[in-house]
């Protein structure tokens, strides 16, 4: 078997699980929809509840766990490649925080401001700062990947500190909307958010166009300079669009660890690295984690209901330890 046809089946390889992957995602999707307190048969005409059930409730919350999940598993995936570190993530980074910090002054300082809108506005200006400080340090100290975790592990507990300082000072009202933002949950979307993923989904659809050029730049600077890749301009439009990503998945539900980490990298090991393939399907891969991690959150207690950040976190956190010790061994 020469090499064209190796390509050829790794690139059916993938087609075929992005199609498969695609069917688990329209029929867990499905049962989302139909499965709760109340269940909503498909086959039967619906009545007054459960058209309010559905279309005010259960849809809404559906396409914020799509987009939420596509956005963080495309954003980890991206900025493994811009750090050249299959450990970085924006949760672990940090990120995720600076995106909440900028929210928390919104809150504080500007609160008849806050709406979907400026959450979205500065959750992105505060990730998009926090991404500047680890890309700027990652590449002008040439951090290894421990050295770096601390960085964007410090910059996390930094973070924490502003919304901890942010707890104390609180009321009563903008303490329990904190807390929704600090645990991670998508209980209360409404469509009217949804104007933030109006904004996520064209940014989604250009990074997975990006793939070649993602390519060129695990090849190194100088081999994808020597390609005719103009570095800065391609590192700036990146950068941007991960805050934009991070920023807009933040804005809808808070901070929900751990999904940016482990999709691009379990497909990583399961597929190979080809980012023209990997950065669709970890979209898919992601929104799918998202929706069983959400579907697990609303059905785990029958009198209340898991915030989501604690259900990706609980599955995330033992395959990053296992991340950590294997790349720990190979060093």
């Amino acid at each position: 078997m020469n090499f064209n046809q190796l390509l050829m089946q790794k690139h059916r390889r993938w087609m075929r699980y992005s199609v498969i992957f695609s069917a688990l995602l329209f029929i867990i999707s499905a049962l989302y929809l139909m499965v709760g307190e109340l269940f909503i048969s498909p086959f039967d005409s619906l009545s007054t509840l459960e058209y309010q059930l559905l279309y005010q409730l259960r849809l809404p919350r559906l396409f914020a766990a799509m987009a939420i999940g596509a956005s963080l598993a495309i954003s980890g995936a991206v900025l493994q490649v811009l750090l050249g570190n299959v450990l970085a993530e924006p949760g672990v980074l940090g990120i995720s925080g600076g995106a909440s910090v900028a929210m928390v002054v919104v809150l504080f300082f500007f609160p008849m401001a806050a709406s979907a809108h400026i959450f979205m506005l500065a959750a992105i200006t505060g990730a998009m700062v926090f991404t500047l400080i680890l890309v700027s340090m990652a590449k002008a100290m040439r951090l290894t990947t421990s050295r770096l975790l601390l960085v964007g592990v410090a910059l996390g507990i930094l973070a924490s500190a502003v919304v901890t300082w942010a707890f104390y000072f609180s009321d009563d009202l903008s303490l329990r909307q904190l807390m929704y933002w600090l645990m991670g949950s998508i209980g209360g979307t409404s469509w009217y958010q949804h104007t933030v993923t109006l904004v996520i989904l064209p940014v989604l659809i250009w990074l997975c166009f990006q793939g070649h050029v993602l390519d060129k730049l695990m090849m190194g600077e100088a081999h994808a300079r020597q390609l005719g890749i103009n570095i800065d301009s391609v590192r700036w439009k990146l950068i941007f669009a991960v805050s934009i990503l991070v920023g807009g998945a933040v804005a809808i539900g808070g901070i929900i660890g751990f999904v940016g980490l482990v999709v691009p990298h379990l497909l990583r090991l399961a597929f190979g690295t080809e980012n023209r393939f990997l950065i669709p399907m970890a979209g898919l891969s992601g929104a799918l984690l998202v929706v069983i991690a959400d579907f697990v959150a609303r059905l785990a207690l029958d009198s209340a209901e898991l915030p989501l950040g604690v259900v990706t976190t609980t599955i995330g956190a033992p395959i990053f330890i296992w991340m950590l010790v294997k790349s720990h061994d190979s060093h």
